[in-house]
């Protein structure tokens, strides 16, 4: 075990600890913290039927459960494991602090304890593409790699068996970042815009949560920034160290650009191409900003021919425009990952044609005007469904453009109507797309149950 990760489980010995949040970042903290012979009570909104036997595992290992609607309510734990979703300024844990509770995450103790090398991603579109594609290209140019945060896996658990020369790629969301004092060593974030307002105070908020990638490195830091996004822009005269930009709209003496049809990058080597455009598998100019901003972190980690080759094969990251079927020449595409309407109108730039495309969901408060006139210049047939439908429709119907009967709109409240009424009224050469611009919330636990429902759909079809 390394000697960061051991010193931090020994200052937690004999200490009273409280995990907020019984998911899948924290259940394998809960197991690390048992296995080291710490005190745990793990805390939780569902009630015990929602848990199965997990609650009876849990206890057996014994760990204390407070669950329900009170699971806040005595926090009075020395330590307390904060799960991302919750709100560091909730009154319990202002509260708990205020006590004298030390506050904390799984990723925040990951960052104090991690041995090696730490590149992170962040960003309203693209976190999870960049991520992977940053983690492929190192593994295939011979490095060990970890790879986690809210791509789905806890580090803290491994961080025992790193070595100072591994890598560990993180995905980073706000609410992770929202209460980080410590930033890696090379900060990626691939663009901003509005998105998670229903939990952010304000855009504000969301915006300087996003920062804190970048905000606490030091001289030998690598902050990798989108030129062409005004909100990352803005942060290029507060990086602490080197600066790399990426732009698909200009030339740079210094960072990686777009040139002659492909990827170019200039550093203090000179400047030279990198990766044609060509050689990309994946579709959609938005995976051209990810693969800039991929080369952006690993300039220097990986050779060129590496990211050429890798490039050439990887398929994507499911969800992401993931091609479902082909059924009598009708192409159906998963695009449940776009939960927000900026990330909707990339993809809906992927195709040449006009699409079908499903879309609704949680409301997120997000405004969708900009979205609306995408969807008039990319669509043949709409179908809405969920809470934001209604508001889905008046921004498409006032947008530019838009001509009653041009653009037919169809709403349903039920998601397996709407993905029927799709492929009803497809012919073939059409492209049915599900990219909802909203959060599954209101009728799935995740995007991803979401888009595994509509691939079981499409994929019953006859």
């Amino acid at each position: 075990m390394s000697s960061a990760a051991q010193d931090y489980l020994d200052q937690l010995q004999g200490k009273t600890v409280a995990v907020v949040g019984i998911g899948v970042s924290n259940t394998p903290l809960i197991n690390m913290l048992v296995r080291a012979g710490i005190k745990v009570t793990a805390c939780d909104k569902r009630g015990r039927e929602e848990f199965g036997g997990q609650a009876e595992a849990l206890e057996s290992l014994g760990v204390t459960l407070r669950l329900g609607s009170g699971y806040l309510d005595q926090l009075e734990e020395e330590v307390i494991f904060r799960t991302p979703g919750l709100r560091p300024d909730v009154p319990q844990l202002l509260a708990a602090k205020e006590r004298g509770a030390v506050i904390t995450s799984e990723m925040e103790a990951f960052f104090e304890v991690c041995p090696c090398k730490i590149i992170a991603v962040t960003g309203s579109d693209g976190k999870t593409t960049t991520t992977t594609i940053i983690a492929g290209l190192l593994k295939a140019a011979g490095h060990t790699v970890y790879v986690g945060g809210n791509i789905g896996k806890p580090l803290l658990p491994d961080a025992a068996g790193m070595e100072m020369e591994d890598i560990a790629v993180v995905e980073l969301s706000s609410f992770q970042l929202m209460t980080m004092g410590r930033s890696p060593d090379v900060g990626v974030i691939t663009n901003l815009a509005p998105n998670h307002l229903d939990v952010h105070l304000d855009m504000e908020e969301y915006v300087s949560a996003k920062e804190n990638i970048i905000r606490f490195q030091d001289g030998d830091g690598v902050a990798v920034l989108n030129d062409d996004n005004p909100i990352t822009q803005s942060f290029e005269g507060r990086v602490p160290g080197r600066l790399v930009r990426f732009s698909c709209q200009r030339e740079l003496s210094q960072g990686v650009f777009l040139k002659d049809s492909a990827i170019w990058v200039a550093d203090e080597t000179g400047s030279r191409e990198v990766l044609p455009l060509a050689d990309i598998l994946l579709p959609g100019g938005h995976n051209v900003e990810n693969y800039m901003a991929a080369i952006g972190a690993v300039n220097g980690l990986v050779p060129d021919q590496v990211i050429r080759e890798f490039a050439a094969s990887f398929q994507g990251v499911e969800h992401r425009i993931e091609l479902v079927r082909t059924l009598r020449g009708v192409k159906y595409y998963n695009d449940s990952i776009a939960s927000s309407p900026s990330r909707t109108a990339a993809g809906l730039r992927c195709f040449r044609d006009k699409v079908i495309l499903i879309a609704g969901g949680y409301d997120k408060h997000i405004p969708f005007d900009d979205l609306g006139s995408e969807i008039v210049d990319h669509v043949k047939l709409l179908v809405l469904t969920g809470d934001t439908a209604p508001k889905l429709r008046t921004a498409v119907e006032g947008a530019p453009g838009y001509q009653p009967g041009g653009l037919e709109i169809v709403e349903t409240d039920d998601f397996q109507e709407a993905v029927l009424t799709a492929h009803c009224r497809a012919e073939r050469g059409d492209v049915v797309l599900l990219s909802p611009a909203c959060a599954s919330f209101d009728k799935f636990k995740n995007f991803m149950e979401r888009g595994n429902v509509f691939k079981t759909i499409i994929r019953g079809l006859d």
